[in-house]
């Protein structure tokens, strides 16, 4: 609980900090978590007190906080060549190998890497290279970007746009020209009587009116997460890559895959579209990118995009687009070895051997009457809460139950995340069979307290 006292680390963070995505209510009521360290898993407050962090950060430390390997990786290259740009035909040694790096581990057999700061970065980048390419291709009018309701791209202006939440309205978006389709959550969007298949074809039929409403012609692209991660970790229904991916051919549009958070390892294949079974045009990658050691993103274009950005780029001379420090030396350095840790250490190893367990601890908290669900994929999983189990109806927006149940499992040293009426899990890959376990315990004693109050 928090520490009113005028010079305590809660009242100098209420004093001085503006909170981004945090319950105002909640977090004045119970102070800031000010954390100084981590250990493994673990992160540790000011106070002393030790968190298992079951969101690994922000979907990204899944090698941990203190990783040897990964901050050797930094140390080393902060004192080789501790920063330059990519711009003017100069980068550093370690961007070129990264950037072959990624192409290797792609799902492409060739492509072409561009750098960001962030994931929201690389998204709007995505944006611009489509835009780019529409008008250096005589197509000027194919501008607009469909995504789906609820699912997460960023927070600059026009990731935010692509988004589907509607906190966007609080800043006057998304632009014209950011449509937004239906959300592939079958357990509450599918229809009485409706299978999951007859649910999936519903869904590409209506990308498909979108389009031919919109027009197939003013259509830059579609951009998906393999599983939707801020919308509360949802996997797509059964077949509904190959369904939307089959559309988007008939009209010439590429299909982006943002793989910000499912990307290297989270799924229990190295990349999410890989779990689903399809190869994009193009991915979005951050977060595991760099294990969360350096704020890191990239646009990775398979072979079609590259060939064709190179040879308009070409004709202008150049590509008129940058941030300072895209293909920061420390950055790929760090990359390049979270890329062999996940990859050669044993992590997405672990993350396939993880997931059964990881499964049955979720269907036994499900058991609760008011988990209404459990869904997930290899390490990423959610259990949505409800009023009733067999309407699915949810809780009152009023009572906050997930954010009630994320601060009951912070005071047992557990940090999970809420997410609309779900609680969200996404351990650190380094995780063992027992946190797990008393990860879930601990997340049980939770639900079981909060439950008690409201329901």
């Amino acid at each position: 609980m928090r520490d009113d006292a005028p010079n305590s680390w809660e009242s100098r963070a209420d004093a001085f900090s503006l909170y981004g995505f945090t319950d105002l209510p909640s977090v004045h009521r119970r102070g800031a978590v000010v954390l100084t360290h981590g250990e493994g898993p673990y992160v540790v407050d000011v106070h002393g007190r030790r968190y298992f962090d079951a969101n690994s950060g922000l979907w990204n430390m899944v090698a941990g906080f203190d990783h040897p390997g990964l901050i050797a990786a930094a140390q080393a290259q902060y004192a080789r060549f501790p920063g330059y740009h990519a711009f003017f035909g100069r980068m550093s040694d370690q961007t070129v190998l990264l950037s072959e790096k990624l192409v290797a581990v792609s799902p492409f057999d060739r492509g072409r890497v561009f750098y960001t700061n962030s994931g929201s970065e690389a998204n709007d980048t995505m944006v611009k290279i489509l835009w780019f390419l529409g008008l250096a291709e005589g197509h000027p009018e194919r501008r607009k970007i469909i995504t789906r309701w609820n699912g997460y791209h960023g927070v600059t202006v026009c990731a935010a746009s692509m988004t589907g939440k509607a906190y966007n309205a609080q800043f006057g978006l998304p632009l014209p020209g950011f449509i937004h389709v239906g959300c592939p959550h079958y357990w509450r969007f599918g229809q009485p009587g409706e299978t999951e298949a007859e649910f999936t074809v519903r869904l590409a039929r209506e990308l498909e009116a979108t389009i031919i409403k919109e027009g197939p012609e003013t259509i830059a692209g579609f951009f998906a997460e393999p599983v939707m991660g801020a919308g509360g970790v949802i996997p797509p229904s059964a077949g509904y890559f190959p369904a939307v991916q089959a559309v988007l051919r008939r009209y010439g549009i590429p299909l982006i895959a943002d793989e910000v958070i499912c990307g290297f390892g989270r799924t229990g294949e190295l990349w999410g579209c890989q779990t689903y079974g399809f190869v994009p045009d193009a991915i979005i990658s951050s977060k595991v990118l760099t294990a969360g050691f350096f704020p890191m993103g990239a646009v990775i274009l398979g072979p079609d995009l590259a060939d064709r950005v190179q040879s308009a780029a070409e004709r202008l001379e150049e590509f008129p687009h940058g941030f300072t420090a895209s293909g920061h030396p420390v950055g790929c350095a760090i990359a390049l070895k979270a890329i062999d840790v996940v990859m050669h250490e044993g992590l997405l190893d672990n993350v396939r051997a993880l997931t059964p367990r990881f499964e049955a601890g979720l269907a036994r908290l499900a058991e609760h009457p008011n988990i209404g669900e459990w869904r997930g994929k290899g390490l990423m999983g959610a259990l949505e809460a409800v009023r009733d189990k067999a309407t699915r109806t949810p809780f009152e927006g009023h009572l906050s139950v997930s954010e009630r149940i994320a601060n009951a499992c912070t005071d047992l040293g557990l940090i999970c995340r809420p997410l609309g009426q779900s609680i969200v899990l996404c351990p650190p890959f380094i995780t063992t069979e027992a946190q797990l376990d008393a990860m879930f315990d601990r997340l049980d004693t939770a639900l079981r307290q909060v439950f008690a109050e409201v329901a």
